[in-house]
């Protein structure tokens, strides 16, 4: 039973891709039907995907078999991720990475696969504490062309649950589940000058954003996990939220298939980095 939903995963996530050009399943019949659907301007940045993608075929065949036996196939297999859940954690890396040619890629496949527009717009605001608004800007922006080129009307339904009188306290409350003592214990006793940003922590990146609707804060918190590792350089902080991810429920085998399925996007370093974290946290029994 497991291996029959392996192949259909793998089947799915196969043609999936191939509807932005990816060329590994009937690349142009396909291409032709998915973008008859969509607006002018989505279809000229496929159109460029899928030439370049369909150019390696050419220029790279060796590159371009391996890569994508190897990410669509064992990648996908041992991952062993819920398809709309795989979608989503791969969406929050590239947006780390920065990435955004495939993201934008991703998203439609996302869309396509009842993901649901607000846990993409969820997904964006999650990763801006962690990564910047420097970062975050382009890949809200390009997500809200596809969102128009979808017939998604903007803006989305409101999702946040805080008020500026509340949301410190609402934030630090959320910070006390997934940190414990630790919390209080480092704000009492953090020097007079840093305290600010301690408060900012508090306020912003938990009471701002973890406090909202459209995911849950066992995945909220994976998400983070997913950021801090797909950044690289940010070791404490990952090995803290690994611990979050431990006290909300998400435990060893989901971070390891979490890291499985980012490997080729991030690469072997970050991902070993990210398993290190891991074992220092919950080690293999």
């Amino acid at each position: 039973m497991k291996a029959k939903l392996n192949n259909k995963r793998r089947k799915l996530l196969k043609t999936s891709f191939s509807l932005v050009g990816l060329g590994l399943v009937g690349t142009n019949l396909i291409y032709a039907k998915e973008t008859a659907r969509i607006s002018k301007k989505t279809q000229d940045s496929k159109h460029s995907l899928n030439s370049s993608y369909e150019s390696l075929k050419q220029t790279d065949p060796e590159f371009f078999s391996n890569h994508t036996h190897f990410a669509f196939e064992e990648v996908s297999v041992k991952s062993n991720l819920e398809e709309r859940e795989h979608l989503m954690i791969i969406l929050a890396s590239l947006i780390a990475i920065p990435a955004l040619s495939e993201y934008k890629s991703l998203v439609q496949i996302a869309l396509d696969s009842k993901v649901s527009p607000v846990a993409i717009k969820e997904i964006l605001y999650q990763a801006t504490p962690y990564v910047g608004m420097g970062k975050v800007i382009d890949f809200i922006h390009a997500s809200n062309e596809i969102f128009v080129a979808n017939n998604i009307a903007l803006p989305l339904q409101p999702q946040g649950t805080t008020t500026k009188e509340n949301r410190k306290e609402k934030g630090l409350s959320i910070q006390r589940k997934l940190f414990g003592d630790a919390i209080d214990r480092g704000n009492s006793t953090a020097p007079a000058d840093v305290k600010h940003i301690r408060e900012f922590l508090s306020a912003n990146c938990f009471g701002d954003y973890y406090t909202r609707g459209g995911i849950d804060l066992k995945f909220r918190e994976l998400l983070t996990f997913v950021y801090i590792l797909s950044m690289g350089g940010a070791q404490p902080q990952l090995i803290a939220h690994v611990s979050g991810n431990l006290k909300v429920g998400n435990d060893r085998a989901k971070l390891i298939a979490t890291i499985t399925a980012l490997i080729p996007y991030i690469g072997y370093p970050r991902s070993l980095n990210a398993l290190s974290a891991v074992d220092e946290i919950i080690p293999a029994s």
